[in-house]
């Protein structure tokens, strides 16, 4: 999806973290609304809210990027493109389940 590029660096491979950079020099990760938000908001504790951080998603132009790394990365914990670790599961089986 994003595909291995070399940073300045001569690095190969940042594509695991969501770090390829597009046409204006920045990952998704560093355009996400979350990368200037309080981290612990996207790790509540267990039956803790989900409320801030799903509010934050919401108005986040790379939510959708942000989603499908989690899902492409079985991403088990926190809340990524405004869904839950639950509420991803369930979205993947509906989805492979129709594939």
């Amino acid at each position: 999806m994003w595909g291995a590029e070399e940073d300045d660096e001569g690095d190969v491979g940042r594509e695991r973290w969501g770090n390829v950079r597009d046409a204006a020099g920045q990952s998704w990760r560093q355009r996400a609304l979350c990368s200037q938000t309080d981290p612990e908001v996207f790790f509540p504790e267990k039956g803790g809210s989900t409320k801030d951080a799903k509010q934050v998603c919401a108005r986040c132009e790379v939510r959708e990027k942000c989603l499908q790394w989690a899902l492409d990365h079985d991403e088990r914990f926190g809340i990524w493109g405004g869904m839950s670790e639950r509420e991803r599961r369930r979205y993947k089986h509906e989805h492979d389940s129709a594939a």
